[in-house]
C-alpha cells in the first residue's frame, strides 16, 4: 500500500487569538492518532489572507505533496480558489481537495470556480480517512460518501451521516498539534451541531442534533491548555447552555481549574437561569447573546421566537450577577426596516450590554434566507461576504444609514467602554439611546468623512472623540453644567479599561521594603498605572452609582481630584490622591532619586516616605532597576 503525502493549507482572515487551524488539526489527529492510522504523512501550513499566492504555491510544492487540502470559509474562498488554479497549472497531477462551510453549503459553484478534484461535505474525518485508504490501495474515488464532485459536468453529491459518538475522534489538543497557538489564544471545540434552525445561519441546516465531547475528555484538554499557559479560550459551541446541567458542570470545572484564563461563550438567553449567571460571573469570561432582532415579527420570519419581557428578565440576571456580556444585532433581515432596527438598538442599549456587534445580513449559500431571497426582495453580493445591499423593506440608503449607526456604536459605545455611563448621559440629554449614536455618526462624518471605522482609531483617540463630541452636544443643548460629570465618567471608564488589560509589576516583599532607602532610590511610575484628573472627587462620583448627571451637578462639589488607577490584588483600584503626591508620581522618572524629587517639590520627607512605601507595596511605583516577572 502506497504511503501518501497530504498537505493542509489554512488561510486565516487576520492575525488574532482565533486564528487557529482547527479543521486541519482535527483531521490530522484522526488520520494519525487513531488505533489504525491511515497510510499517510501529514504536513500543514498557515497563512493570512492577502499573502502572496506565488509564494504560498512555491512553499506548498516544496513539500512535495500528493494531496493538498484547503478548509474553505467565507473569508478565504476567493484566495483558496486562486491557489487551486495556480497549483493545477504547475502540478496537473496534484490531487486538490477542499472542505469547510463553503464546500458544504455551495459545492456546485465552488467546483465551478476552482479545479478541486473533490469536496468533503460535512464532517471530514471519516471521509478523508477513507479517501486516503482508497488512494493508497489504488481504488477509485467514485461513490465516496461525504463528497461532492463534478462528473461529466454534473454535480454528484454522496452524503455521509455525521459521527454519532465524538469520543472516537482523537484530541488534537492532547496530541500537541495546536501547542504553538495556545499562548496566544485557543479555540476549544466542545460540541458539534446546533439544535436551533435560524433561517439566516448554516449551523442548523442539518439534522439539528447536537453531539458533545465527553466531559472527561474536556477535563483533560482544559488541564492541558492551562498547563501550557493558555491566556484566553474561545468555547466553540453554537449554544453553550443548551444542556443546562452540562454547562454548569463545565463552568464549575473552569472555575476550579482555570480561574485566570479568559473565556468566551455563546449562549441563548432563553436558557439562562440565576445559577448560570452567578457561575459566569465567578469566571473571567464574556458572553455573546444572539439578539439579532428585537422585533418579534422579524425574528419570527427567520425561525426565531422572541419575547421582549423574557429577554430583558434573563439579561437582568446577568446584570445582577455582574457577568460580562454583549449582543449580536443583524440589520436587513427579511421584513426588517430602518425604524425597527433603530428601535431594536434602543432596546439593546437599555439593557447595559458591555458591547454590541452590529452587522448587515449575509445571504449565505445553503440557508433558507438564500433560498427565498427572490421572494423576499433581497439583493446581495454574489460572492463572499454575501452582504445584503438592499431589500424590499430596507433600501440601499437605509442600509448605509444603519451601517453608519453600527460604526458609531462600535466606536462610541463598545470601544469607548461606555456601558456604565451611556444611559445616564442620554437621560440627561433627553435623547433616545440610538439618537445619541446617530448624532455621533453625523458629527464624526462631518469631521472624518463617510468612510471611517473603529479600526482606524486607538482607544486614546476614541476618548478624545467622546470628549469633543460630548462637549459640542452638551453646549448645543445648553446643558454645560452637566458636562463635567459626563466627561469624568468617560475618562474614568477609559482608564479603568486600560488598567484592566495592564500587567501589574511584582511588588517588593515586606522584607525588601524594609531594606529600601527610599530617599536614595530612583523610582518609576509603573507602566500599568494611569494618572488622571477629574472635575469631581472621583470616589464620590463612583459611590453615587449609575451616573445621574443632574443629581451630581446639584449635590456634589466640583472640587477636582487627582487619581491613580491601576491593577492590583486581582482587581482595578482607584486611589484618590492629594495634588502634591500626584505631582510626585508624575515626576518619578526612574533616573533621579525619590529624595531629590521630594525636595524639589517641597514635600515633607517623612510623610512622603510613608506614601511611597504604600505606592511600592501597591505596584503604583517600582524601583527603576526592577522588572516585572508577572505574565498574563
Amino acid at each position: 500500500m502506497k504511503l501518501l503525502r497530504l498537505h493542509f493549507v489554512t488561510l486565516h482572515a487576520m492575525p488574532s487569538a482565533q486564528a487557529v487551524p482547527l479543521a486541519a488539526a482535527f483531521l490530522t489527529a484522526y488520520l494519525t492518532g487513531r488505533p489504525d492510522p491511515s497510510p499517510v504523512t501529514v504536513s500543514s501550513a498557515e497563512y493570512f489572507c492577502g499573502s502572496d499566492p506565488e509564494l504560498i504555491c512555491a512553499e506548498i510544492l516544496s513539500a512535495a505533496p500528493d494531496l493538498v487540502a484547503f478548509p474553505v470559509y467565507l473569508w478565504n474562498r476567493g484566495e483558496c480558489a486562486e491557489l487551486a488554479r495556480r497549483l493545477r497549472r504547475q502540478r496537473p497531477d496534484l490531487l486538490l481537495l477542499a472542505g469547510g462551510p463553503e464546500a458544504t453549503a455551495d459545492p456546485a459553484r465552488l467546483l465551478g470556480e476552482a479545479p478541486f478534484d473533490l469536496l468533503a461535505i460535512g464532517e471530514g474525518e471519516r471521509t478523508l480517512a477513507e479517501l486516503i485508504d482508497r488512494l493508497a490501495a489504488g481504488e477509485p474515488l467514485t461513490g465516496l460518501a461525504g463528497t461532492a464532485r463534478l462528473e461529466a459536468g454534473t454535480l454528484v453529491t454522496v452524503p455521509r451521516p455525521p459521527i454519532d459518538d465524538l469520543a472516537e475522534l482523537p484530541s488534537p489538543y492532547l496530541l500537541g498539534l495546536l501547542d504553538r497557538h495556545i499562548a496566544n489564544g485557543m479555540v476549544w471545540q466542545l460540541s458539534r451541531g446546533c439544535s436551533f434552525a435560524c433561517d439566516f445561519c448554516y449551523d442548523g441546516m442539518g439534522d439539528r442534533r447536537v453531539r458533545r465531547f465527553p466531559l472527561e475528555r474536556l477535563e483533560q484538554e482544559l488541564d492541558y491548555l492551562v498547563s501550557r499557559n493558555a491566556c484566553q479560550i474561545f468555547a466553540l459551541d453554537s449554544t453553550f447552555n443548551t444542556d443546562r446541567k452540562r454547562a454548569k458542570d463545565l463552568l464549575r470545572l473552569i472555575r476550579d481549574r482555570a480561574p485566570d484564563v479568559h473565556f468566551h461563550f455563546e449562549v441563548r438567553h432563553e436558557l439562562l437561569d440565576r445559577e448560570q449567571a452567578e457561575l459566569f460571573a465567578s469566571l473571567t469570561c464574556s458572553l455573546q447573546i444572539g439578539l439579532q432582532s428585537a422585533d418579534p415579527a422579524v425574528a419570527g420570519g427567520v425561525g426565531r421566537k422572541f419575547d421582549r419581557k423574557d429577554f430583558a428578565a434573563k439579561v437582568m440576571l446577568l446584570n445582577d450577577s455582574g457577568a460580562t456580556f454583549g449582543f449580536d444585532l443583524i440589520y436587513g433581515l427579511p421584513g426588517d426596516r430602518l425604524d425597527t432596527f433603530r428601535e431594536g438598538l434602543d432596546f439593546a442599549l437599555s439593557l447595559y450590554p458591555n458591547h454590541l456587534d452590529i452587522f448587515p445580513l449575509a445571504v449565505l449559500p445553503g440557508t433558507r434566507v438564500a433560498q427565498r431571497a427572490g421572494e423576499a426582495g433581497l439583493v446581495s453580493l454574489a460572492e463572499p461576504p454575501y452582504t445584503l445591499q438592499a431589500s424590499a423593506t430596507f433600501p440601499a440608503a437605509d442600509m448605509a444609514r444603519a451601517r453608519a449607526i453600527g460604526a458609531a456604536c462600535d466606536i462610541f459605545y463598545s470601544r469607548g467602554k461606555a456601558v456604565a455611563w451611556y444611559n445616564g448621559v442620554v437621560r440627561a440629554l433627553k435623547l433616545a439611546p440610538v439618537a445619541l449614536l446617530e448624532r455621533f455618526a453625523d458629527w464624526l462624518t462631518a469631521r472624518q468623512g463617510a468612510n471611517y471605522d473603529e479600526a482606524q482609531f486607538s482607544d486614546e483617540q476614541i476618548l478624545g472623540l467622546q470628549r469633543d463630541f460630548l462637549t459640542d452636544l452638551f453646549t448645543e443643548r445648553k446643558l454645560q453644567k452637566l458636562l463635567p460629570a459626563a466627561l469624568d465618567c468617560a475618562a474614568y471608564h477609559y482608564h479603568y479599561g486600560v488598567a484592566l488589560m495592564a500587567v501589574p509589576p511584582v511588588p517588593p516583599t515586606d522584607e525588601e521594603l524594609d531594606r529600601l532607602d527610599l530617599s536614595a532610590l530612583p523610582l518609576a511610575l509603573a507602566p500599568s498605572v494611569s494618572l488622571t484628573t477629574f472635575n469631581y472627587e472621583i470616589l464620590d462620583l463612583l459611590e453615587s452609582g449609575e451616573p445621574d448627571l443632574p443629581w451630581i451637578a446639584k449635590n456634589l462639589p466640583r472640587c477636582g481630584s487627582w487619581a491613580a488607577i491601576y491593577p492590583a490584588h486581582g482587581e482595578v483600584c482607584t486611589e484618590s490622591l492629594i495634588e502634591p503626591y500626584y505631582r510626585l508620581l508624575e515626576q518619578l522618572d526612574g533616573h533621579r532619586s525619590a529624595g531629590e524629587i521630594v525636595a524639589s517639590l517641597g514635600l515633607d520627607p517623612d510623610d512622603t516616605a510613608d506614601f511611597l512605601t504604600f505606592a511600592l507595596a501597591e505596584g503604583i511605583v517600582t524601583p527603576a532597576d526592577r522588572t516585572s516577572s508577572r505574565t498574563n
